[in-house]
Protein backbone atom coordinates (compact mmCIF):
# COMPACT_ATOMS: atom_id res chain seq x y z
CA UNK A 1 0.00 0.00 0.00
CA UNK A 2 2.98 2.38 0.80
CA UNK A 3 4.84 1.98 -2.40
CA UNK A 4 0.91 2.46 -4.10
CA UNK A 5 0.64 5.94 -2.15
CA UNK A 6 4.11 6.95 -3.34
CA UNK A 7 3.67 6.14 -6.73
CA UNK A 8 0.33 7.69 -7.22
CA UNK A 9 1.53 10.75 -5.47
CA UNK A 10 4.65 10.67 -7.83
CA UNK A 11 2.18 11.00 -10.63
CA UNK A 12 0.42 13.87 -9.19
CA UNK A 13 3.47 16.32 -8.83
CA UNK A 14 4.40 15.30 -12.25
CA UNK A 15 0.49 16.31 -13.40
CA UNK A 16 1.27 19.77 -11.83
CA UNK A 17 2.40 23.06 -13.80
CA UNK A 18 5.90 23.21 -12.44
CA UNK A 19 6.99 27.01 -12.07
CA UNK A 20 10.90 28.09 -13.09
CA UNK A 21 10.50 25.16 -15.87
CA UNK A 22 9.31 26.75 -18.58
CA UNK A 23 10.69 27.63 -21.92
CA UNK A 24 8.93 31.28 -21.52
CA UNK A 25 10.89 31.88 -18.31
CA UNK A 26 13.75 31.57 -20.12
CA UNK A 27 13.23 34.69 -22.20
CA UNK A 28 10.00 36.34 -19.95
CA UNK A 29 9.53 37.55 -16.77
CA UNK A 30 6.42 35.84 -15.78
CA UNK A 31 6.13 37.62 -12.28
CA UNK A 32 5.01 41.32 -11.26
CA UNK A 33 7.35 44.11 -12.13
CA UNK A 34 7.08 46.60 -9.01
CA UNK A 35 3.82 48.19 -9.52
CA UNK A 36 3.40 46.51 -13.19
CA UNK A 37 1.09 43.34 -12.37
CA UNK A 38 1.67 40.57 -15.12
CA UNK A 39 -1.44 40.18 -17.10
CA UNK A 40 -3.66 37.34 -15.32
CA UNK A 41 -7.39 37.27 -15.71
CA UNK A 42 -8.06 35.95 -12.44
CA UNK A 43 -7.05 39.33 -10.86
CA UNK A 44 -8.49 41.33 -13.49
CA UNK A 45 -11.52 39.60 -12.41
CA UNK A 46 -11.08 38.83 -8.82
CA UNK A 47 -14.81 37.90 -7.68
CA UNK A 48 -15.26 35.45 -11.03
CA UNK A 49 -14.52 31.56 -10.22
CA UNK A 50 -12.31 31.45 -13.86
CA UNK A 51 -9.35 29.72 -15.03
CA UNK A 52 -6.43 32.75 -15.07
CA UNK A 53 -5.20 33.49 -18.50
CA UNK A 54 -2.18 32.12 -19.79
CA UNK A 55 0.03 35.35 -19.11
CA UNK A 56 2.53 34.58 -22.16
CA UNK A 57 2.55 33.32 -25.62
CA UNK A 58 4.94 32.03 -28.03
CA UNK A 59 5.49 32.11 -31.86
CA UNK A 60 7.58 29.31 -33.46
CA UNK A 61 9.17 30.72 -36.62
CA UNK A 62 8.59 34.51 -35.79
CA UNK A 63 11.27 36.84 -36.37
CA UNK A 64 8.88 39.33 -33.94
CA UNK A 65 9.81 42.85 -34.02
CA UNK A 66 12.10 42.03 -37.04
CA UNK A 67 9.42 40.72 -39.08
CA UNK A 68 8.33 44.07 -40.95
CA UNK A 69 12.49 44.28 -41.94
CA UNK A 70 12.37 41.26 -44.19
CA UNK A 71 14.37 39.27 -41.81
CA UNK A 72 15.34 36.18 -43.83
CA UNK A 73 14.44 33.15 -41.64
CA UNK A 74 13.72 30.80 -44.44
CA UNK A 75 16.38 28.46 -43.73
CA UNK A 76 16.38 28.32 -39.52
CA UNK A 77 13.74 28.75 -37.22
CA UNK A 78 13.27 31.63 -34.74
CA UNK A 79 10.92 31.98 -31.74
CA UNK A 80 9.66 34.75 -30.33
CA UNK A 81 7.96 34.95 -26.97
CA UNK A 82 5.33 38.07 -25.58
CA UNK A 83 3.69 39.07 -22.34
CA UNK A 84 2.40 42.05 -20.72
CA UNK A 85 2.12 43.88 -17.61
CA UNK A 86 0.06 46.66 -16.60
CA UNK A 87 0.22 49.28 -14.30
CA UNK A 88 -3.19 50.52 -13.12
CA UNK A 89 -1.89 53.47 -10.66
CA UNK A 90 -1.34 55.06 -13.61
CA UNK A 91 -3.13 53.81 -16.27
CA UNK A 92 -0.41 51.67 -18.65
CA UNK A 93 0.02 49.24 -20.14
CA UNK A 94 3.75 47.77 -21.39
CA UNK A 95 4.53 44.46 -23.71
CA UNK A 96 7.48 42.90 -23.80
CA UNK A 97 8.48 40.84 -26.90
CA UNK A 98 12.28 38.77 -26.70
CA UNK A 99 13.03 37.29 -29.71
CA UNK A 100 15.98 33.96 -29.91
CA UNK A 101 17.24 34.17 -33.04
CA UNK A 102 19.08 31.22 -34.48
CA UNK A 103 19.67 31.63 -38.15
CA UNK A 104 23.03 30.90 -39.86
CA UNK A 105 24.23 33.90 -41.58
CA UNK A 106 21.10 36.08 -41.46
CA UNK A 107 22.09 37.32 -37.42
CA UNK A 108 25.04 38.49 -38.88
CA UNK A 109 22.25 41.80 -39.77
CA UNK A 110 20.45 41.87 -36.26
CA UNK A 111 21.59 44.96 -35.11
CA UNK A 112 21.51 46.72 -38.43
CA UNK A 113 17.56 45.61 -38.34
CA UNK A 114 16.91 46.50 -34.66
CA UNK A 115 17.24 49.79 -35.73
CA UNK A 116 15.44 50.23 -39.18
CA UNK A 117 11.98 51.19 -37.58
CA UNK A 118 13.46 54.12 -35.88
CA UNK A 119 15.15 55.53 -39.41
CA UNK A 120 13.51 56.55 -42.46
CA UNK A 121 12.67 55.21 -45.27
CA UNK A 122 16.87 56.06 -46.93
CA UNK A 123 18.01 55.05 -43.49
CA UNK A 124 18.43 58.22 -41.80
CA UNK A 125 18.17 58.63 -37.93
CA UNK A 126 14.75 59.96 -36.96
CA UNK A 127 14.33 62.95 -35.00
CA UNK A 128 12.63 60.53 -32.07
CA UNK A 129 15.57 58.02 -32.25
CA UNK A 130 18.23 57.73 -29.13
CA UNK A 131 20.35 55.99 -27.41
CA UNK A 132 20.42 55.49 -23.58
CA UNK A 133 22.51 53.51 -21.13
CA UNK A 134 20.00 52.10 -18.43
CA UNK A 135 22.01 50.57 -15.60
CA UNK A 136 25.23 50.13 -17.81
CA UNK A 137 23.52 48.87 -20.45
CA UNK A 138 23.21 50.69 -24.08
CA UNK A 139 20.35 50.29 -26.03
CA UNK A 140 18.42 52.39 -28.55
CA UNK A 141 15.21 53.91 -28.11
CA UNK A 142 12.40 55.97 -30.14
CA UNK A 143 10.48 58.47 -27.82
CA UNK A 144 6.60 59.28 -30.06
CA UNK A 145 3.22 58.75 -28.52
CA UNK A 146 4.60 56.69 -25.81
CA UNK A 147 8.56 54.93 -26.07
CA UNK A 148 10.25 51.60 -27.71
CA UNK A 149 12.94 50.03 -25.98
CA UNK A 150 15.24 47.60 -28.06
CA UNK A 151 19.00 45.88 -27.52
CA UNK A 152 20.41 42.69 -28.09
CA UNK A 153 21.30 40.57 -26.28
CA UNK A 154 23.37 37.97 -27.95
CA UNK A 155 20.87 37.03 -30.32
CA UNK A 156 18.18 37.57 -28.52
CA UNK A 157 16.15 40.60 -29.36
CA UNK A 158 14.68 42.42 -26.51
CA UNK A 159 11.85 44.75 -27.34
CA UNK A 160 9.52 46.82 -25.01
CA UNK A 161 7.00 49.46 -25.68
CA UNK A 162 3.74 51.08 -24.36
CA UNK A 163 1.62 53.75 -25.83
CA UNK A 164 1.33 57.47 -23.85
CA UNK A 165 0.09 59.64 -26.89
CA UNK A 166 0.50 62.88 -24.41
CA UNK A 167 4.06 61.20 -23.63
CA UNK A 168 2.73 62.48 -19.85
CA UNK A 169 3.01 59.11 -18.04
CA UNK A 170 6.19 58.69 -15.91
CA UNK A 171 8.48 55.78 -18.25
CA UNK A 172 8.17 52.09 -17.51
CA UNK A 173 11.93 52.31 -16.26
CA UNK A 174 11.54 49.32 -13.97
CA UNK A 175 10.32 46.96 -17.04
CA UNK A 176 13.23 47.81 -18.77
CA UNK A 177 15.77 47.60 -16.11
CA UNK A 178 14.54 44.20 -14.87
CA UNK A 179 14.49 42.50 -18.50
CA UNK A 180 17.91 44.17 -18.94
CA UNK A 181 18.77 42.04 -15.45
CA UNK A 182 17.92 39.11 -17.35
CA UNK A 183 19.38 40.07 -20.68
CA UNK A 184 22.04 42.39 -20.27
CA UNK A 185 22.41 44.54 -23.47
CA UNK A 186 25.42 43.54 -25.64
CA UNK A 187 25.64 47.02 -27.79
CA UNK A 188 28.45 49.22 -28.45
CA UNK A 189 28.22 52.46 -26.53
CA UNK A 190 27.35 55.32 -28.80
CA UNK A 191 25.69 58.71 -28.02
CA UNK A 192 22.72 59.82 -30.12
CA UNK A 193 24.81 62.53 -31.80
CA UNK A 194 27.36 59.95 -32.69
CA UNK A 195 24.16 58.46 -34.76
CA UNK A 196 24.08 61.34 -37.01
CA UNK A 197 27.32 61.11 -38.03
CA UNK A 198 28.30 61.22 -41.56
CA UNK A 199 30.05 57.83 -41.49
CA UNK A 200 27.68 56.01 -39.11
CA UNK A 201 24.64 57.18 -41.77
CA UNK A 202 26.89 56.15 -44.67
CA UNK A 203 27.84 52.79 -43.06
CA UNK A 204 24.07 51.69 -42.53
CA UNK A 205 22.91 53.44 -45.91
CA UNK A 206 25.63 50.55 -47.61
CA UNK A 207 24.72 48.28 -45.34
CA UNK A 208 21.00 48.27 -46.23
CA UNK A 209 22.49 48.25 -49.96
CA UNK A 210 24.40 45.22 -49.18
CA UNK A 211 21.88 43.82 -47.25
CA UNK A 212 19.24 43.84 -50.14
CA UNK A 213 20.97 41.84 -52.63
CA UNK A 214 22.27 39.32 -49.90
CA UNK A 215 18.12 38.93 -49.52
CA UNK A 216 18.11 38.16 -53.30
CA UNK A 217 20.62 35.13 -53.25
CA UNK A 218 18.83 34.16 -50.01
CA UNK A 219 15.56 33.66 -51.87
CA UNK A 220 17.23 32.08 -55.29
CA UNK A 221 19.08 29.69 -52.73
CA UNK A 222 15.59 28.31 -51.21
CA UNK A 223 14.53 28.43 -54.79
CA UNK A 224 17.04 26.18 -55.89
CA UNK A 225 16.70 23.99 -52.88
CA UNK A 226 12.99 23.58 -54.09
CA UNK A 227 11.79 25.32 -50.72
CA UNK A 228 9.57 28.12 -51.28
CA UNK A 229 7.80 28.58 -55.15
CA UNK A 230 8.96 30.39 -57.20
CA UNK A 231 6.34 33.37 -57.45
CA UNK A 232 7.34 34.42 -53.68
CA UNK A 233 10.86 34.28 -54.99
CA UNK A 234 10.39 36.67 -58.06
CA UNK A 235 7.76 38.79 -56.02
CA UNK A 236 10.63 39.22 -52.79
CA UNK A 237 13.70 39.79 -54.86
CA UNK A 238 11.84 42.24 -57.03
CA UNK A 239 11.02 43.99 -53.73
CA UNK A 240 14.43 44.27 -52.19
CA UNK A 241 15.85 45.20 -55.62
CA UNK A 242 13.77 48.10 -55.65
CA UNK A 243 14.78 49.57 -52.75
CA UNK A 244 18.26 49.52 -53.58
CA UNK A 245 17.36 51.01 -56.85
CA UNK A 246 15.78 53.78 -54.83
CA UNK A 247 19.08 54.09 -52.61
CA UNK A 248 21.29 54.00 -55.63
CA UNK A 249 19.17 57.12 -57.10
CA UNK A 250 19.54 59.06 -54.02
CA UNK A 251 22.76 58.41 -52.54
CA UNK A 252 24.80 57.54 -56.20
CA UNK A 253 22.63 59.96 -58.97
CA UNK A 254 21.48 56.77 -61.06
CA UNK A 255 17.79 57.44 -62.64
CA UNK A 256 15.80 54.51 -60.74
CA UNK A 257 11.83 54.46 -62.66
CA UNK A 258 13.43 52.59 -65.54
CA UNK A 259 15.20 49.80 -64.21
CA UNK A 260 12.30 49.66 -62.02
CA UNK A 261 9.59 49.50 -64.93
CA UNK A 262 11.65 46.44 -66.40
CA UNK A 263 11.86 44.97 -63.10
CA UNK A 264 7.91 44.90 -63.00
CA UNK A 265 7.69 43.85 -66.36
CA UNK A 266 9.76 40.86 -65.73
CA UNK A 267 7.34 39.89 -62.38
CA UNK A 268 4.38 40.24 -64.88
CA UNK A 269 5.19 37.73 -67.10
CA UNK A 270 6.84 35.59 -64.25
CA UNK A 271 10.13 36.46 -66.25
CA UNK A 272 13.07 34.75 -63.33
CA UNK A 273 15.78 34.74 -66.03
CA UNK A 274 15.32 37.93 -66.34
CA UNK A 275 15.29 39.08 -62.67
CA UNK A 276 18.04 37.05 -62.02
CA UNK A 277 20.11 38.85 -64.78
CA UNK A 278 19.58 42.23 -63.17
CA UNK A 279 20.22 40.67 -59.77
CA UNK A 280 23.66 39.90 -61.19
CA UNK A 281 24.12 43.42 -63.11
CA UNK A 282 23.32 45.06 -59.73
CA UNK A 283 25.69 42.68 -57.88
CA UNK A 284 28.61 43.68 -60.17
CA UNK A 285 28.09 47.41 -60.04
CA UNK A 286 28.23 47.17 -56.15
CA UNK A 287 31.49 45.67 -56.49
CA UNK A 288 32.36 48.30 -57.88
CA UNK A 289 30.79 51.18 -56.73
CA UNK A 290 30.61 50.32 -53.13
CA UNK A 291 33.60 52.03 -51.48
CA UNK A 292 32.79 55.39 -53.24
CA UNK A 293 31.39 58.41 -51.10
CA UNK A 294 27.62 58.43 -51.13
CA UNK A 295 25.95 62.11 -51.38
CA UNK A 296 23.77 62.46 -48.09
Amino acid sequence: MKKYLVLVVGFMLMMVPQRGNTQEENYLILNDIGAFKIHNQSRAFPDRKIRPITPYKRYNGSAGVLGSTGHFNYDHNDVTYTTGYDNSTVGMGVSAQVTQHSGSDSDKWLMHEVERDFRNYYGLPGDSYVMRVIDGNPIIAAGSGGWDYRWLSGNKVIYIEYTDLQMTKPEPIEVVQAYLAKHPSTLSTMTSADLRTVANETVWIKDEMDRRLWLCDKWFMQLQLRKVEERQVYQESVKSMNVFLDYREKYYGLKAAGEKNLLAGYLNTNNGTGIKAKLKEYKDWWVVNKEKAINL
